[in-house]
C-alpha cells in the first residue's frame, strides 16, 4: 500500500514513516501543504493520504478542498490537535476520517487499512505453505484449521509473513507492532515467537532463528 504522509513535524513524520513502513506500507513524506498539493496535482500514486491540518503554506483544509475540486477520490485521514471537528471534516471537506493528536500508532495503522479496504480492491491473502492470513477478516488458518492468535501473536506472525524469506530483528518487530509509548522487551518477543511456532507447527513453514540477527519465516523444503 502506498501512503502519502503530509506532516511538518520532522520527528513525527519520521516516526510515522518508520512505523507504517514496518507494516509493509510504501511511505512518501512531504513537509508542507504546497508540496503535497503539487504532488497530488501530478497524480501521485498514493492509495491513502495522511494529512496534518496545521501545515505551513496552505493548510490541510485547503489541500483537501483543492484535491476534491479536482474530483479525486483518494481516501483522506486528517491529523489534528483540535477537538470537535468531525462535522466540519465530514460535511464541508470530504475527508474520510480523522485522528486527534496524540494518537496510538496501532490506531493509525488500523484506520489507514480500513480506508484502503473501503476504497480499494480487497487485499490479497498472505500465504506461505499451508499457512494463510486474511488481513481483512483477521483470520489465520493452517489448511482449513483456524488458528487462535492473540493480538500481539497476530501482529508478529503478520510481520514475519510480510517479510517471508527475509531476516528481521527483534527490534524491527517491536518497532512495527507497537504503538508509541507501549513497552515490549526483546525477551517478550522471544515468548511470542515461541507461541506462534507452536501454533503453525503443521503449516509446512518454520520460524528460523538466525543467531545474532533475528528471525526468518520460510517454507520447509519438503513443502516447497
Amino acid at each position: 500500500m502506498h501512503v502519502l504522509v503530509v506532516e511538518d513535524d520532522a520527528v513525527l513524520a519520521d516516526g510515522l514513516a518508520r512505523v507504517l513502513g514496518g507494516h509493509g506500507m510504501l511511505v512518501e513524506v512531504v513537509g508542507n501543504g504546497s508540496q503535497a498539493d503539487a504532488l497530488l496535482q501530478r497524480g501521485a500514486a498514493a492509495e491513502v493520504l495522511v494529512l496534518d491540518i496545521g501545515l505551513p503554506g496552505i493548510d490541510g483544509f485547503e489541500v483537501v478542498r483543492r484535491l476534491r475540486a479536482r474530483a479525486s477520490a483518494i481516501p483522506i485521514l486528517l491529523l489534528t490537535a483540535r477537538d470537535a471537528i468531525e462535522d466540519r471534516v465530514r460535511a464541508e471537506l470530504g475527508a474520510d476520517d480523522y485522528l486527534v493528536k496524540p494518537f496510538a500508532t496501532a490506531e493509525l495503522v488500523a484506520r489507514i487499512r480500513a480506508l484502503a479496504r473501503r476504497h480499494g480492491p480487497k487485499p490479497s491473502l498472505l500465504a506461505l505453505g499451508a499457512l494463510t492470513l486474511d488481513t481483512a477478516a483477521k483470520r489465520a488458518r493452517v489448511g482449513e484449521r483456524v488458528i487462535e492468535l492473540s493480538a500481539r501473536e497476530w501482529a508478529v506472525l503478520e510481520y514475519l509473513l510480510q517479510h517471508a524469506a527475509r531476516v528481521v530483528s527483534k527490534q524491527q518487530i517491536i518497532d512495527a507492532i507497537l504503538p508509541w509509548g507501549d513497552d515490549l522487551t526483546l525477551n517478550a518477543v522471544e515468548v511470542y515467537i515461541s507461541r506462534v511456532r507452536l501454533k503453525i507447527a503443521d503449516a509446512g513453514v518454520s520460524i528460523r532463528t538466525i543467531r545474532g540477527f533475528g528471525y526468518m519465516l520460510e517454507q520447509n523444503a519438503d513443502h516447497a
